[in-house]
């Protein structure tokens, strides 16, 4: 038997289409789906053939605020990457702030929030 894995996370963004695109930009991921959702609203699955953030919303720019205060209910969502300069560089372009710089045991990393204030902490262990 194959040892457990996250096959997705679930995130509530204002913009599903606008968070793909960063997602794909950033990471080189692409849409695995896209359509309405059970609950209502929309879903966009992106990511690769072994794992996917779904991009939820029901109340698109309508969502209150409150629904985006970091920390409510997880801190970060963690991303390990090869070239942790070179996805830097797309997340400036993209004109988000990279953040909290670390460079200890196992890894190198940064944080940045994306358009909602969804904390992404990025790491590389290269």
């Amino acid at each position: 038997m194959t040892a457990p894995f996250i096959e997705h996370i679930n995130l509530t963004v204002r913009d599903p289409e606008r968070s793909a695109q960063l997602l794909n930009d950033l990471f080189g991921w692409h849409i695995r789906w896209q359509g309405p959702s059970q609950l209502g609203g929309c879903t966009i699955h992106v990511g690769d053939a072994r794992f996917y953030i779904a991009l939820y919303t029901r109340d698109g720019a309508a969502s209150p605020d409150e629904t985006f205060i970091k920390g409510r209910p997880f801190n970060h969502v963690g991303i390990v990457v090869d070239d942790l300069d070179a996805i830097e560089r797309r997340v400036e372009t993209a004109g988000l702030v990279p953040f909290s710089h670390g460079d200890y045991e196992p890894g190198k990393r940064f944080y940045f929030l994306d358009f909602d204030g969804t904390e992404y902490e990025i790491v590389s262990y290269a």
